[in-house]
């Protein structure tokens, strides 16, 4: 599940799409290696889930075995949360949208430091810092800066394409970009990349299945990022 930078950013945005939220803000430091932030609106946990996020194969997103016949969310959230926390120092800060306090779940290493009661907005912030700081070998083979930004960028456009219902923010080293404010259909195209011709000809067509229709995206746009696409898999990078 984590590979860099950019598929923690990938999985903590699919969370936040999928617990409602309405705004995102994406902050990360050094190409994410120092500082990945996501922040949402969205229905937040209460303690016990909080918790039971952190625990391998654990998921809030199914309640009955049928539910697997009908998955409309981007992920199960019990599947990567635990394995970005055990190779990072990691923070949860959640509170649901009907109670006055939150929890904040401090680790490192994947093992719980602290857990406490913390005024908090409604929502959740996940923050990863140091990631790979126990795996030396892991975080050496981590392209540069400048390449894993570009990596980060690349996954919030496509995200903001895919959710334009959604609107989204991302500060990189403490320069914002411009935020993108939730728009229909052509509107977010020209506001995410205004100076492309092809995506002002493209719509986004709805789609029961989410992740097809991101996938759907962006193979449709994948002369955009040359960067992020293997051209011997036909497949865009991690």
């Amino acid at each position: 599940v984590v590979e860099r930078p950019a598929s923690v950013v990938k999985e903590l945005v699919e969370n936040s799409i999928d617990a409602e939220a309405t705004r995102l803000t994406v902050t990360v430091k050094n190409g994410g290696k120092s500082l990945i932030s996501v922040a949402d609106d969205g229905f937040g946990m209460s303690r016990d889930d909080a918790l039971l996020a952190l625990e391998r194969h654990a998921t809030s997103k199914i309640s009955k075995a049928e539910d697997l016949y009908s998955i409309r969310s981007l992920g199960f959230r019990g599947e990567a949360i635990p394995s970005i926390a055990a190779v990072s120092r990691f923070t949860l800060t959640t509170r649901e949208r009907s109670t006055l306090g939150g929890t904040q779940i401090e680790m490192a290493g994947g093992k719980i430091l602290s857990v406490k009661d913390i005024g908090a907005a409604e929502g959740t912030v996940v923050e990863v810092r140091n990631l790979f700081f126990n795996l030396p070998a892991r975080r050496k083979f981590l392209r540069s800066e400048q390449t894993e930004t570009a990596h980060i960028e690349h996954i919030v456009t496509l995200c903001a394409l895919a959710h334009p219902q959604v609107a989204f923010r991302l500060v990189v080293d403490s320069r914002q970009h411009p935020r993108i404010h939730p728009q229909r259909d052509r509107r977010r195209f020209r506001l995410v990349r205004p100076h492309d011709r092809l995506l002002h000809q493209l719509r986004l067509q709805p789609m029961h299945q989410p992740e097809l229709r991101l996938i759907v995206l962006a193979r449709k746009l994948r002369y955009l990022f040359p960067f992020a696409y293997d051209v011997h898999s036909d497949t865009f990078l991690s």
